[in-house]
């Protein structure tokens, strides 16, 4: 992975090129078609997956008539408060506006001018959400948005290429790129020229080297994203003097199914239920946020804790694709008692009782030791479901400095002559630390600012 002087002869050229096909770089393919513009996407995989694929394809976003539908009122500047208010202030104001500002419009388009089948989440809220703005596939998976998106991109007629892995950039001495280099599976080289770069690779959390360097407190958790997440963005933006901003962020998750690893809804913690170790003991708020919680659960012994609900909350969890997976895998455990869940899962049956008669008291109002507020929500109810659970690095947050249009900045603040960077591959919503992560924060970076780094991309 290097940027090479831009002095060599490219086999073709093009107007805009896009290195990667996830959320991020198909819906900038989509946008940048609709412009008219020329577009090759060049994707390292044989079948456009990426990080995407393994989300819960939720897209957040503010406005949009499927929220009114619900009656659901909600607004760009409410969203923005809840992102910056989940991150302490630490994300660049200016880009959560700006794509708070068009993510109702983007999801809107993606359904009725792509027929990417997007309807409201609801039912029940994520953490850090003041109203429920999640936008999803029937299925609640990124399986099917991926899939959704990769359709429309090919019914467009786009350009792509897939096994082909960029290797180099070529640029000239004031930073423009000239082109790139990528190989196939034969070994062959072939070199692009082009007039506009949009970066969509993602992030680093396949780089075990980056993530001690730049988070070191996940680097012994389990990685649950996309292998080529290696950062090549972060390689090429350090190799061209662009600035890289809050690369201490990252989505963790601290409810991945052990040793099954499949995501299980953090739904399941928002409507009731609760963690406990393996000790049977509860050990933080699980209403902070999913991200944070995954160093929590680290932190527990054996790396792992248990996922406790009850029969409302398992109808619930199948409402979910992911959940179903889990439950056919035999990852669900249950009990008609709380003896008899202790015995499913192997925990010390005092201890769980404690743990559920804590949570019971602080349904009854009782201030709870951890500060979840426990109000609201029903009581759990025998019989009792668990699913044994790790925390896990699901994609980093930190990226390539990019302003309102997607546009790389230098180290100076200045714009790169061409290059964008969106999703994964450029500086997140979540400030600089995992516990800024609202949920969501990835897909909205990855369709919106992918909207916009096509759309602004496109212009002569």
């Amino acid at each position: 992975m290097a940027v090479l002087p831009a002095d060599v002869a490219f086999d073709v050229s093009v107007p805009l090129v896009i290195v990667g096909a996830g959320a991020c770089g198909l819906t900038a393919a989509l946008a940048a078609h609709e412009q008219g513009a020329g577009v090759l996407v060049l994707e390292r995989d044989s079948v456009p997956r990426g990080s995407t694929a393994m989300s819960s394809g939720m897209i957040p976003a503010a406005g949009t008539r499927f929220q009114a539908e619900h009656g659901v009122e909600d607004s760009p500047e409410l969203f923005a408060r809840d992102i910056m208010a989940k991150n302490h202030d630490a994300a660049d104001q200016a880009v959560v506006a700006a794509v708070t500002a068009a993510s109702g419009a983007t999801v809107e388009w993606l359904a009725d001018r792509w027929r990417v089948p997007l309807s409201l989440v609801t039912g029940f809220l994520y953490p850090g959400h003041s109203v429920m703005r999640m936008h999803a596939p029937p299925s609640r998976t990124g399986a099917e948005l991926i899939g959704a998106l990769s359709r429309a991109v090919e019914e467009a007629g786009v350009d792509m290429v897939t096994e082909a892995r960029v290797t180099d950039l070529f640029a000239g001495p004031d930073g423009r790129i000239e082109g790139l280099a990528y190989g196939r599976p034969d070994g062959t080289v072939e070199r692009v020229g082009c007039d506009r770069l949009v970066l969509a690779c993602n992030g680093y959390g396949g780089n075990p080297e980056m993530v001690r360097r730049f988070i070191p407190e996940m680097a012994g958790a389990r990685y649950h994203g996309h292998a080529g997440n290696v950062g090549d963005a972060v390689t090429w933006g350090e190799a061209l003097g662009a600035q890289l901003a809050d690369m201490g962020a990252y989505q963790g998750h601290g409810s991945l199914a052990e040793p099954h690893a499949i995501l299980i809804t953090w739904a399941l913690m928002m409507e009731g239920g609760i963690q406990v170790n393996a000790e049977g003991r509860r050990f933080s708020n699980e209403h902070l946020g999913y991200s944070e919680q995954a160093a929590a659960v680290i932190a527990q012994p054996g790396a792992v804790a248990w996922n406790v609900y009850d029969a409302r909350l398992h109808a619930l969890g199948r409402d979910f694709d992911d959940y179903r997976e889990a439950e056919a895998a035999g990852a669900v455990r249950s009990g008609a008692t709380v003896a008899e869940l202790a015995a499913a899962t192997g925990l010390p049956a005092e201890a769980l009782a404690a743990s559920l008669e804590q949570a019971a008291r602080g349904v009854a109002g009782e201030t709870d030791p951890f500060g979840r507020d426990f109000t609201g929500k029903p009581g759990l109810q025998a019989p009792y479901y668990a699913v044994k659970v790790t925390g896990a690095l699901f994609h980093t947050q930190g990226g390539l400095a990019v302003d309102p249009d997607g546009r790389v900045l230098r180290a100076d603040g200045r714009r790169m002559p061409n290059l964008y960077a969106g999703g994964g591959a450029a500086r997140g919503l979540s400030g600089s630390a995992g516990f800024g992560y609202l949920s969501g924060n990835g897909l909205l970076s990855a369709a919106v600012l992918g909207r916009i780094c096509g759309t602004v991309a496109s212009r002569p």
